[in-house]
């Protein structure tokens, strides 16, 4: 097998290689093809043809050794001149006659040209000596026009150009006289000759046609044939102009024809559209801002229509109308009017289509984006940048219509800057990473961030449920990039393959610091969408080890300047708050980092490093300080990187020393250097959590016997009880700095951490084995003493209740732009949001402060007293009562802040519960006074918390909101008991509600444990908020929260176990009777939610306002539908009558609207119908099953519910026997109005007709019927629809039905308390006689006939 040639063969190898493939025989694998001269002929031909059967073969012998010389040419053969014959001895001379033609052959035929009518023109007489000389430039722009077509020398069109010019002005001057004039010389028309016709005397037509348009051309006005001309000219082509003008100079003067006092040459030298002129010329370059110069290129013809862009723009107007106009922006992305006058030289003006408007539209910029040129595609992301920045920012709302943010997504901004991302010019890849940052993030958000860092918690944006995580993920799958992106902006730029893009600019690009910081930025954000999006961050390979090897570097050189050109080899504090955040994402996450990507030695590298002492920008250095310490905290509060705080332990005190010192010194501290201090102290608080919980771990993993168990951190209680002493002095440093206003706001920032710290020292100290719990009771009475000023600030300060989000629901109100692709926390948005986000929100310090008072009041109760100034000032007051009728919303935008809100009122509820209930201590009788509001606001807190404080809600429930302490109403005295007389049930044969009231109250610890029962399903979420609210750091799994869906309870929690028990027994696909048993304790269960409800409707009635009426009568419903006889236990009788009443009062009545669905069901209508059909199955005719039956029956409410009673259901009228005094319900509500629905008059008359309605059996309805048929017997003036009610013999046998007949004739108002239901006339009245008679005696006649 040979081989091929290589590039590296040598002119040896090739000429071997070519020996062995010829003696081998082989094919060649290219054939070569020499195609014959033409020149050489036929035997060239054959030559050719013989040497292409024959081998290529290459021969050097006959190679001369000089090169030939190139000139002269070789002589070309001709191929004509090898086929013609010769001899030699023939005569030249014979030869050039016999094939050369003589002249006479060619000018045989001469016939003499006509030149009579060829007008005469004399040459131009010029005042030059000499004639023009011809130029090129000259020729180009008048000649050639009008030159001839084909290829001709300058000179030959120059000379056709000025002949025709020359003709031109010859006839020019000759058309001087009249049409008529002209008209009677000639005698016949110019252009038309009827050689077309056909016929024989083509002539006399063409002349009758001449003398019919003569005759039109005179009977037309001047203005008339102007019109005409103007018409000819938009019709004929302007190649059949041009042969009219021919035509007309191959005239004489004599002969030509006018039309009318119009000259014909306006007609024939009229310049055609789209033509110019050098007059016209001459105009718009005098018109032109720039004159065309001779030497540009392509400028030799002026073309008006493609210089109109050269002109000055005209001066933007104001629209007459109110239509919408689209919006433009300059390249800062700042919205320019419309009627704004810009000048040019900003560059915002461009051949749009409308460009006398300056600015760039969004579908323009989208456009320039895609462009080929650099700068434009620069220009265009930079600008979107821009604008995105300011959209997010809010400061287009007022000035907008519609959503800037919202439009750009829908267009596909998304998929516009990651296409950018894959640009190879760097300009327009750092424009697309900045405009990227300004989509997705939000500075304001970040900030917050910083200075709520005493908390370690965040939200999780992602919006899915944590059950449903596989089965979404496995639907995302199979949706394509715009669907995931609409849906979530961050998953749809995962699912777009960014990170790998990111990953890219970062390592091989090494772009400009800021584009460095923009994507450092865009990860952190993507980081806390959630912790799926914090894994894809940790895998994407190369990611993170590139950003900790180039900007978390061991060692790096001093910057050289204040803004390096590169941050590579440079600590970037966004580097070390990337690795934070990632770790808030998971316990695991936060192990991958230390363990994997070296995480232990950044921590070791940087906390030992003083900020002075890092040979980085001051500001720079105390932001990389604060970012490794709170990373250090977070690891901590996962029970991970301890052994590195016993390594760092003198370098941790020393820094807790020096921070001591500085807040106790005079100057001024800046807020950058108060953060290393703040972070500190978090630090030391989660190693403190983390020591307390080793002895326990300890003893699980004994007693655990190998099954799985966390294992003990490696730090112990010891390890940190040397910190108290100097964190206690640092405390009080701290307390006396308020008396100084220099130092006062320091002090008020760095108090809330010192705080904290001590709280968690005593509550972990408290779980200790082997400490005395009198020498902690010791040590807890002291801490109260440095503490009375901040007592006194936190009561005094009024802050709260101004910036509380839930006092205010309006301070969350959207300032800017929300998309629900796109959640945000909205701090940028929030009014208040420089104050409750800052380093100074009132919520930090009484926070903190009842953070540690309820921890010591835990330890040692007899401090109770001296902290009840706190609970009864009257900013406390104020707030709490703020807090009972109020309604907050529940949002991303004010979520973040709300959670705080929440843990402060549930922190002041448990102190106030403490000081209420205390037995150690006498009861203080003024904050007795307040155990009411205590109460309500509890209530209300329990259906405000969040996902994430399960905790919070089950200790809420399990001591305060269930506590009888809180209940005064229920204590014996004179008060009370005249409340409760007053609160009678209407049916005698039933308890009073006052007694069911003292039962309740008898049995709140069952009801407390019943609804505790219910809510076992949330044990998990419980056990999680638990760990991380008591700081069990080796139990806590992740920082970030459950997703927000809404508050972690529903608002109707009180019908929690009823609900429960419908979902399990009730009626499935409407109605039927349920035969199942119910579960054991069911009754017992429903008795105690029932009393529960009456204590809220009596007491609370404000507990219960987020219910609407209509939810709470679908709720109580349940208590029919759940099973067929739990409506007719005594207890479940009782409260159930009670609470109906209490529904049913007028207030109550007003507020009910059945028109609503309730929540959790399609439509009211639907309820009722599973409840018709459960009451003529299992009701008995019971009378309280009967007024649930009546109450959508009310005349207010929708005709389709009564029209299914007494349609569908009319045999549940013989037992619903529901005695008119029973009724809770007015009867005016059914009576009144008319009833206006036919269909339904005629139910009603049937079924009274037929007996179906009697007023024995159903004697509500009965009324109902009889009030409802006489208001519409005589009240109408056409008797047709008493006709359509009624046939002609059923009214006629109702007047024989003699009880029936006065009913319904005598009937006049109803009255509930009467036997009847109605009071009646003693006899007919006149007005009614007249009505009957008119009526009867139609339907007699009619049936005479």
């Amino acid at each position: 097998m040979l081989r091929r040639p290589k590039p590296t063969d040598s002119e040896a190898d090739l000429l071997r290689e070519q020996q062995e493939l010829l003696a081998a025989g082989g094919q060649s694998t290219v054939a070569v093809v020499k195609r014959p001269d033409k020149r050489r002929g036929d035997a060239a031909a054959a030559d050719a043809q013989d040497q292409r059967n024959q081998r290529d073969v290459v021969t050097i012998e006959d190679l001369p050794d000089e090169l030939p010389s190139l000139t002269p040419a070789p002589p070309k053969k001709s191929r004509f001149k090898q086929e013609r014959v010769r001899f030699e001895d023939e005569d030249p001379g014979e030869r050039l006659d016999r094939h050369d033609t003589h002249i006479s052959a060619v000018l045989s035929r001469i016939i003499e040209r006509d030149t009579s009518a060829v007008p005469v023109s004399l040459p131009c007489i010029t005042g030059a000596a000499f004639p023009k000389v011809l130029h090129r430039s000259v020729m180009g722009s008048e000649g050639q026009e009008r030159a001839p077509k084909g290829r001709k020398s300058i000179f030959a069109r120059q000379i056709a150009a000025q002949r025709a010019k020359e003709d031109v002005q010859s006839l020019n001057s000759c058309l001087i006289s009249d049409w008529a004039s002209v008209t009677d010389r000639v005698g016949g028309p110019v252009l038309l000759t009827g050689q077309g016709l056909g016929i024989a005397n083509s002539g006399m037509e063409t002349m009758k046609i001449h003398e019919e348009n003569q005759t039109k051309l005179q009977a037309m006005s001047q203005s008339e044939i102007l019109e005409e001309q103007r018409k000819l000219l938009a019709q004929l082509g302007p190649r059949l102009v041009d042969f009219v003008r021919s035509r007309k100079a191959q005239r004489t003067p004599g002969s030509e024809s006018a039309s009318g006092p119009v000259q014909r040459e306006d007609f024939l030298n009229e310049p055609l559209p789209n033509s110019t002129s050098p007059q016209l010329d001459h105009t718009i370059k005098e018109e032109l801002p720039i004159k065309p110069q001779k030497e540009w290129l392509h400028m030799d013809k002026v073309e008006p229509e493609k210089l109109e862009w050269t002109r000055d723009l005209p001066a933007p107007r104001e629209q007459s109308t109110n239509k919408a106009m689209q919006a433009r922006f300059d390249f800062t992305g700042t919205l320019i009017p419309s009627t704004k006058d810009l000048p040019t030289h900003l560059g915002l003006h461009h051949h749009g289509e409308e460009p006398e408007l300056a600015g760039y539209s969004l579908q323009e910029l989208f456009l320039l984006s895609r462009s080929q040129l650099n700068q434009q595609r620069n220009l265009a992301v930079s600008t979107l940048a821009n604008v995105l920045a300011k959209a997010r920012a809010g400061e287009y709302i007022s000035s907008l219509k519609g959503s800037v943010l919202s439009s750009l997504l829908d267009a596909g901004v998304l998929f516009l800057l990651r296409f950018s991302l894959d640009d190879t010019v760097e300009g327009v890849m750092s424009a697309a990473v900045h405009a990227l940052r300004a989509l997705l993030v939000s500075s304001d958000d970040e900030v917050r961030d910083n200075h709520l860092a005493y908390r370690l918690c965040t939200f999780d944006d992602e919006g899915l449920d944590e059950t449903m995580k596989e089965t979404t993920k496995e639907k995302e799958e199979k949706k394509t990039d715009h669907d995931v992106a609409r849906q979530d902006v961050v998953k749809g730029f995962l699912k777009m393959q960014g990170l790998p893009r990111l990953r890219y600019i970062l390592e091989v690009v090494r772009p400009s610091p800021r584009v460095v910081l923009d994507i450092l930025e865009v990860l952190i954000r993507i980081a806390r969408h959630s912790t799926t999006a914090a894994t894809q961050i940790l895998d994407c390979p190369r990611l993170m080890n590139t950003v900790i090897a180039e900007f978390l570097p061991c060692s790096w050189a001093p910057a050289t300047s204040q803004a390096p050109s590169s941050l590579y080899g440079l600590p970037v504090a966004l580097a070390m708050k990337l690795l934070r955040v990632l770790a808030s994402a998971g316990r695991h996450a936060c192990a991958r980092i230390l363990n994997s990507l070296g995480g232990k030695e950044v921590l070791s590298r940087f906390v030992v490093v003083e900020p002075s002492e890092m040979l980085l920008e001051a500001g720079e250095a105390l932001r990389c300080s604060t970012e490794v310490l709170r990373l250090f905290a977070v690891a901590a509060s996962y029970g991970q990187a301890c052994n590195l705080y016993t390594d760092l332990y003198p370098v941790l005190v020393k820094r807790l020393q020096a921070g001591n010192w500085r807040c106790a010194s005079s100057e001024a501290v800046l807020l950058l250097e108060l953060d290393p201090i703040r972070a500190l102290l978090v630090l030391l608080t989660q190693v403190t959590q983390t020591a307390g919980c080793h002895e326990e771990l300890q003893r699980d993993l004994v007693s655990a016997q190998g099954a799985e168990c966390p294992p003990p951190p490696p730090v112990v209680w010891s390890h940190v009880t040397g910190l108290q002493p100097t964190v206690i002095s640092s405390l009080k440093g701290c307390v006396r700095a308020l008396d100084g206003p220099a130092q006062m706001s320091s002090a008020l920032i760095l108090l809330p951490s010192y705080l904290l710290y001590m709280e968690a020292y005593y509550s972990q100290l408290c779980v200790q084995v082997g400490i005395n719990k009198k020498e902690i009771s010791i040590k807890a009475s002291v801490t109260p003493e440095p503490l009375n000023k901040v007592i006194l600030k936190t009561a005094c300060s009024s802050g709260g209740m101004s910036s509380s989000m839930i006092c205010n629901p309006g301070l969350s109100a959207a300032g800017g732009e929300v998309v629900s692709s796109l959640p945000g926390l909205g701090c940028s948005r929030m009014k208040t949001s420089s104050t409750i986000a800052g380093p100074n929100s009132p919520l930090s310090l009484p926070t903190a402060l009842l953070y540690l008072l309820n921890t010591i009041t835990s330890i040692h109760k007899g401090l109770l007293k001296k902290f009840s100034p706190l609970i009864l000032s009257d900013s406390v007051l104020s707030y709490l009562r703020s807090c009972i009728g109020a309604m907050p919303s529940v949002s991303h935008m004010s979520a973040w802040i709300s959670c705080h809100e929440h843990h402060l009122l549930y922190l002041l509820l448990r102190l106030a519960h403490k000081l209420v209930t205390a037995t150690s201590v006498p009861v203080d009788p003024e904050v007795a006074k307040h155990a009411t509001l205590f109460h309500q606001v509890s209530l209300a807190l329990v259906s405000w918390l969040l996902p994430g404080s399960e905790y919070q809600a089950h200790e809420l429930m399990s001591f305060v909101t269930f506590s009888h302490s809180l209940l005064p109403e229920g204590i014996c005295g004179e008060p009370e008991m005249a409340a409760l007389a007053e609160l009678q049930l209407k049916d005698r044969t039933s308890l009073a509600v006052g007694a069911l009231l003292r039962d309740a109250l008898h049995h709140l610890p069952s009801i407390r444990g019943c609804y505790l029962t219910h809510l076992a399903h949330m044990e998990s979420s419980v056990l999680s908020s638990r760990d991380r609210y008591l700081g069990r750091t080796p139990f806590v799994s992740s920082h970030l929260l459950p997703e927000l869906t809404g508050p972690s309870l529903p608002s109707d929690w009180p019908f929690l176990p009823l609900i429960s028990l419908y979902e399990r027994m009730g009626l499935s696909a409407g109605g039927g009777h349920q035969v199942e048993s119910l579960p054991a304790g069911s009754v017992q269960s429903v008795t105690n939610c029932l009393q529960w409800l009456l204590v809220l409707e009596s007491w609370r009635e404000q507990a219960l306002t987020a219910v609407p009426p209509v939810a709470k009568l679908a709720r109580l419903a349940c208590v029919f539908l759940c099973s067929s006889d739990l409506f007719l236990e005594q207890p479940v009788q009782e409260l159930t009558w009670a609470l109906f009443r209490r529904l049913t009062r007028p207030a109550q009545l007003e507020a009910l609207d059945l028109g609503s669905p309730p929540p959790g069901l399609a439509s009211f209508h639907d309820l009722y119908s599973a409840l018709l059909a459960q009451y003529e199955a299992v009701s008995f005719g019971d009378p309280l099953f009967g007024c649930f039956m009546l109450l959508p029956l009310q005349r207010c409410y929708s005709v389709t519910m009564r029209l299914a009673v007494f349609g569908e259901h009319v045999g549940m009228l013989r037992s619903l026997g529901v005695p008119l005094q029973q009724l809770p319900i007015p009867l005016e509500k059914f009576t009144s109005p008319m009833e206006d629905s036919l269909p339904l008059l005629r139910l009603y008359f049937r079924a009274l007709v037929t007996g179906a309605l009697k007023r024995s059996w159903c004697p509500v309805l009965y009324v109902v019927a009889v009030a409802h048929l006489n208001a519409f017997i005589f009240s109408q003036d056409a008797v047709a629809e008493v006709n359509y009610l009624c046939n002609k013999t059923s009214f006629i046998l109702v007047l024989f039905i003699k009880v029936l007949k006065n009913h319904l004739l005598l009937f006049q108002l109803p009255q509930q308390n009467s036997e009847l239901g109605f009071s009646i006339y003693e006899q007919l009245p006149p007005i009614r006689a007249r009505r009957l008679e008119s009526i009867v005696g139609t339907e007699v006649k009619g049936g005479e006939r």
